[in-house]
């Protein structure tokens, strides 16, 4: 998973109107003409106001580097609503606040101010694609949320209270509406994805880890003891827990992104925006788990079982990690790390069971000795916790640019 950060590189923006695949090729052919061809005032870029771009065109003359960058991204510049807009967009496509020195600017947002300020607005405008603001949306979202969590309650009770093929009805009527709770949850909010960016991959690996952590760790304690001879138990409270943090990871995702929306709108440079979001991703992830570990306890005390806090945590936050960045539209990395994560699940419990063919019992030697010094839930826990620390990696290098909060990912 070293290679995380090389998953999503910046690409064509998710905002309308983004600059077509030229662009680079002309800024590393061409830049070089802004130190000598751009004749402006070496302020030229800072508080430019509605006027000023016929006054930094009069003084540019014939060599107008600016100029032929606006052309390379004309669709951006048009189309964009504000200057923060283009300079995500020009962030997107590789342009540093270093390529902004070489056009007389001291970073790419006072270089998007000067396109946004020079883009001729005469014209018909451009239709921009309409979202459902707060009041359309009003607290819809954050009532979604509550869904997965109070039906898989439901579900719980009703597997306390039945026994036999009853009991596997219910079991099997909760699953699926906590599958369409889940969907419905995620559907609206700040954690909504488009379809198109959630991959049936995606879906599937996610739908295995939460499986794992219901059946997994019982039933590779029954193949190592020789079995499973009968049913095995269901950790029903560490499941039960990851429903009900829906809505704590729902709201601690509209934090982060109206917060680093402020940052992104009071920062002057990529460096200082990034610098500013960091510690603000890190706190709002340390505040779910939090809320995640508070949720376990409770859900342990009130079914008297383990709350299997390493496993649940370190699945929890996977889950959390994947979701926001598949919500900003970064979907490769989550998809590998959820694969690579369950991929080693089931490469565990099929090592055990392989194990009990004549000579391959080395096979389950590696599970074994890890289950008898922490017990089944270290499976989980070491490859959730691996998975969640290379994501959480890879997000605070991805989840910190400009680009990635040109747009609100969902409705707020």
């Amino acid at each position: 998973m070293s290679g995380l950060g090389e998953l999503d590189r910046p690409g064509k923006p998710g905002s309308p109107g983004a600059g077509d695949a030229r662009s680079q090729e002309w800024l590393a052919g061409e830049g070089t003409e802004a130190g000598a061809g751009a004749g402006a005032d070496p302020g030229a870029g800072a508080g430019v106001g509605p006027g000023a771009g016929r006054k930094v065109s009069a003084r540019r003359g014939g060599a107008d580097p600016v100029k032929a960058l606006m052309h390379r991204h004309r669709e951006l510049c048009e189309r964009a609503v504000d200057p923060l807009e283009i300079a995500a967009g020009l962030e997107a496509h590789g342009v540093t606040d270093r390529t902004a020195a070489r056009f007389r600017h001291r970073d790419v947002f006072s270089l998007a101010e000067e396109m946004y300020a020079r883009v001729p607005r005469d014209a018909e405008p451009v239709p921009q694609p309409v979202t459902a603001g707060p009041r359309a949306e009003g607290g819809t979202w954050a009532v979604l949320a509550l869904l997965p969590g109070t039906l898989c309650a439901a579900t719980v009770v009703g597997l306390r209270l039945t026994e036999g093929r009853p009991r596997l009805a219910v079991a099997a009527a909760g699953a699926l509406s906590v599958a369409i709770g889940l969907r419905a949850a995620l559907g609206r909010g700040p954690l909504h994805a488009p379809s198109h960016h959630t991959t049936g991959a995606t879906r599937a690996w996610t739908c295995w880890l939460l499986a794992y952590a219901l059946l997994g760790d019982g039933l590779l304690s029954a193949g190592l003891e020789g079995g499973p001879d009968g049913p095995w138990p269901l950790a029903t409270a560490p499941v039960l827990a990851l429903a009900l943090a829906c809505a704590p990871a729902a709201w601690c995702a509209r934090l982060f992104a109206v917060r680093a929306r402020r940052r992104l709108t009071a920062s002057r440079g990529l460096e200082e925006f990034a610098a500013s979001a960091k510690p603000l991703l890190l706190g709002t992830f340390a505040l779910f788990l939090c809320s995640l570990g508070a949720l376990l306890a409770l859900c342990a005390a009130l079914l008297d079982e383990s709350a299997a806090y390493p496993g649940a945590g370190t699945l929890g936050a996977l889950l959390l990690l994947a979701r926001l960045l598949t919500a900003r539209g970064f979907t490769h990395a989550p998809a590998v790390v959820l694969g690579v994560a369950a991929a080693a699940e089931a490469t565990a419990l099929a090592a055990v069971f392989a194990g009990r063919l004549p000579g391959c019992s080395y096979l389950a030697t590696p599970v074994d000795t890890v289950v008898g010094a922490w017990g089944p839930g270290a499976v989980p826990t070491l490859v959730c916790g691996a998975a969640a620390l290379s994501l959480l990696i890879h997000t605070t290098r991805t989840l910190t640019r400009a680009s990635a909060h040109a747009l609100p990912p969902g409705p707020p």
